[in-house]
């Protein structure tokens, strides 16, 4: 990231979209940094049922998703659906993102037997093109929530722990600058969603400290509540 660039110009590009990912996604542009969320809905919480997630008595881990994937919506996260991250590389300041998306009678015969559940709770339509499609993206940052998938980061030559998780402190940036690691990926146990949606913020807020300059610290009153929802804020 060039010395030069202001919030506003900067990119994220999150891959993966479980608990993570979209935790990451929510305060980089809940903070007006231009924020992309590649997921191929393979999250572990399809499978979940909370009861151990502070201030939630009990919900589905679908239903969970289902609420975050819209509140990434909400604030204005670019959220591409099936369309999985095959190779990421260091370019210039930043960094290449290489995608593709299977058409959808590739996902019925092979990948994917059914479409994602996700993508009917989330009220996104289910993909119709019947070709396979490939992108690239820039990136200034890099978040890495791909579960205990850890090939990307091996790939980028992030250092690894000898537990064979990749090698991250506090602000879970890896040893590649502008990459960060989460979830699974940094963790041979503790698969929490609660302890997902902590690493995720931590690489966010490393993230929006950096583009600031100064240690950047997401705290919102009562008043900004009402400025952003309205009449809709929870009482």
């Amino acid at each position: 990231m060039s010395d030069e660039t202001t919030a506003d110009d900067v990119s994220v590009i999150v891959v993966g979209g479980g608990p993570a990912g979209l935790s990451a996604a929510l305060f980089t542009a809940k903070n007006g940094l231009e924020t992309t969320v590649f997921d191929t809905d393979e999250t572990w919480m399809h499978k979940a049922h909370l009861f151990n997630y502070l201030g939630i008595g009990s919900v589905g881990g679908s239903e969970f998703m289902a609420t975050a994937r819209q509140q990434v919506d909400d604030f204005g996260v670019d959220r591409r659906q099936d369309e999985e991250v095959t190779a990421v590389t260091e370019s210039g300041d930043g960094f290449l993102v290489e995608t593709s998306v299977a058409s959808e009678t590739q996902r019925a015969d092979g990948d994917r037997a059914e479409l994602r559940s996700a993508d009917h709770s989330s009220g996104q339509r289910p993909r119709k093109e019947a070709v396979d499609a490939a992108g690239e993206y820039d990136a200034d940052f890099v978040v890495l929530a791909t579960g205990a998938n850890r090939e990307l980061a091996d790939d980028l030559g992030c250092t690894f722990a000898d537990d064979d998780t990749v090698d991250v402190g506090v602000e879970m940036e890896t040893s590649v600058e502008g990459v960060y690691a989460t979830g699974a990926m940094v963790r041979p146990e503790e698969w929490q969603a609660a302890i997902a949606v902590g690493d995720g913020a931590a690489a966010a807020l490393n993230i929006l400290s950096t583009v600031k300059g100064e240690h950047y610290h997401d705290f919102d009153v009562p008043d900004d509540a009402t400025r952003v929802f309205g009449e809709h804020v929870a009482e």
